[in-house]
């Protein structure tokens, strides 16, 4: 377990680390280094990261639509960002194929509703997560049990972050509407 400083410091230097979010803890690289979050959940790559940055503005680089298309992502990103929500979008040429190795022209992108989790992403720029636990298994809720699971991973000192427990509710942009693929606490009308 380690300081914040340590965490980032840790996390510029390509290695995994976790801390707290709004929803479950993460288990967080740098997006080139995707491929050890795979490795350490023993994940197919079926299920693709999500990009985690600092703010809802940081975003856009990382995705490619058009005008139209960024205003109603805009708009999404505005009414439930900060906080439970992912959205799947075209990714840009700055997101590395290893994050959605089947799927390399998609990413789901979310801005965490914690303070520790933006000073975190603030430092280290947008982040490749996942829930900490092992593919199929229950996703850890205490960073002390993260910290005695994976125990190569630097995990934040701090069991006192709240969290709802519950994954992000996750939608994808469709062309022209959004479609839902993760019921989490937060409901979508399209």
């Amino acid at each position: 377990m380690v300081s914040v400083s340590v965490l980032i410091e840790k996390a510029i230097a390509n290695q995994v680390v976790s801390f707290p979010t709004d929803t479950l803890p993460a288990l967080a690289v740098k997006p080139n280094y995707s491929q050890l979050i795979f490795e350490l959940k023993q994940r197919s790559y079926e299920k693709p990261l999500i990009l985690m940055t600092s703010s809802i503005e940081e975003i856009w680089q990382y995705v490619k639509g058009t005008s139209e298309e960024l205003k109603m992502w805009q708009n999404m990103a505005n009414k439930y960002l900060p906080g439970g929500l992912t959205m799947v979008l075209p990714a840009s040429s700055l997101i590395p194929v290893t994050m959605n190795p089947l799927n390399p022209n998609s990413i789901g992108v979310r801005v965490p509703a914690n303070a520790i989790a933006q000073e975190i992403l603030k430092k280290t720029g947008g982040l490749a997560t996942t829930s900490a636990n092992l593919s199929g298994e229950e996703a850890l809720t205490k960073m002390s049990e993260i910290a005695k699971k994976f125990p190569s991973v630097y995990v934040l000192d701090d069991d006192n972050q709240p969290n709802s427990k519950v994954a992000s509710t996750v939608i994808k942009w469709t062309g022209n509407n959004w479609q839902t693929l993760r019921q989490g606490n937060i409901k979508i009308d399209n």
